[in-house]
């Protein structure tokens, strides 16, 4: 059977590892601290901004934010609960759909993972580009109560959004423009309603980013146009994710390809196998003819040709040389032995 080279696969990703997740997890999410913090920009750039964003939905009379705004001002009940919301569950939610992404759902967590990344990625594009002041911090004129300020005092929040009291100067506050608590919000739910197989996941999956939505809106940390950039911005993300897999996969193919010199030797091993065979024939082809008083030549296909035989052979009867045709070893035979003319055969 002829000699095989093993075929080389391409290098398959496992699933990634815990202690190379959480700094990579941890790289992008400094990242995306860091560009709030060096895109603060003006205050009166993002101002009107701001103020912008709000005609124009006043305009289209889609400025949810106004009514929604009101209701947690004059009621405790909803305002406080809200503003808990906005300062914890953006920060608790998401690393845990992460996790449970991770030990439960494996196959599915890069892709879910690497979407969740680049949104973020681009959602500071956003920030960099955009400063935008917040309904809350617009003039009181505009009627938007800043509700993280009217109850500051039932939590660990100040009057600087949901930053710990004295560290509001580590945070940006005219970074309103996507809403990121929106968009990681989505993200969470579709996790939830794709990946979930109770009806209980499947429902919070739709319920979460819903309720997102209505907080940051009634809190007036976000405009309804926030929140639709930071939804489009995930879908962005996601549009990406699968290019940026593929890419990263054909980068990993490359770094981890073993050399194929180990095929090379195998391909070269079977031909030396295959030419000392080819070798042994010509050799015991040359023997039997040598062995019989005969000239041969060995023709382009390594056989021996009948045609190159020597007239002068003699062969026992019924014996005749390899490679020798059946007509020509029964006349050889049948030749008189004296040298007699070809007149007389």
């Amino acid at each position: 059977m002829p000699h095989t080279a093993p075929r080389t696969g391409t290098p398959q990703r496992t699933q990634p590892r815990w202690w190379a997740e959480l700094p990579l997890i941890a790289l992008v999410y400094a990242a995306y601290s860091a560009g709030r913090l060096l895109a603060r920009g003006s205050v009166s750039s993002a101002v009107d901004h701001g103020l912008g964003i709000l005609e124009f939905e006043q305009a289209l009379r889609i400025d949810f934010e106004t009514p929604l705004n009101d209701l947690f001002t004059k009621h405790a009940s909803l305002g406080i609960p809200a503003d808990f919301a906005y300062a914890s569950l953006h920060y608790i939610v998401t690393p845990a759909i992460l996790v449970w992404l991770w030990k439960r759902r494996p196959t599915q967590y890069r892709a879910m993972r690497t979407w969740l990344m680049l949104s973020t990625l681009i959602g500071l594009i956003g920030f960099i580009t955009l400063p935008t002041c917040p309904p809350r911090l617009l003039d009181a004129s505009h009627g938007l109560v800043d509700t993280m300020a009217q109850y500051g005092s039932y939590g660990w929040w100040g009057g600087e959004a949901s930053a710990p009291r004295g560290l509001g100067g580590l945070t940006n506050q005219y970074a309103a423009m996507p809403s990121l608590h929106v968009g990681w919000a989505l993200w969470c739910g579709i996790a939830l309603y794709r990946h979930g197989k109770s009806g209980w996941a499947k429902a919070a999956g739709v319920a979460y980013p819903l309720l997102t939505t209505v907080i940051v809106m009634g809190t007036a940390n976000h405009y309804f146009l926030d929140a639709a950039a930071g939804a489009a911005v995930m879908g962005l993300g996601f549009l990406l994710a699968r290019p940026a897999l593929r890419l990263t996969d054909r980068v990993w193919a490359r770094l981890t390809a073993r050399p194929t010199s180990g095929a090379s030797a195998d391909a070269g091993l079977g031909a030396a196998r295959a030419e000392p065979a080819a070798a042994d024939l010509v050799a015991s082809d040359a023997a039997g003819a040598e062995l019989a008083g005969c000239d041969t030549a060995t023709g382009p296909d390594l056989g021996v040709s009948a045609s190159s035989v020597s007239g002068g052979c003699e062969t026992s009867a019924g014996e005749h040389i390899p490679q020798q045709s059946t007509r020509d070893a029964d006349r050889h035979a049948t030749a008189p032995a004296d040298g007699a003319p070809a007149a007389a055969r």
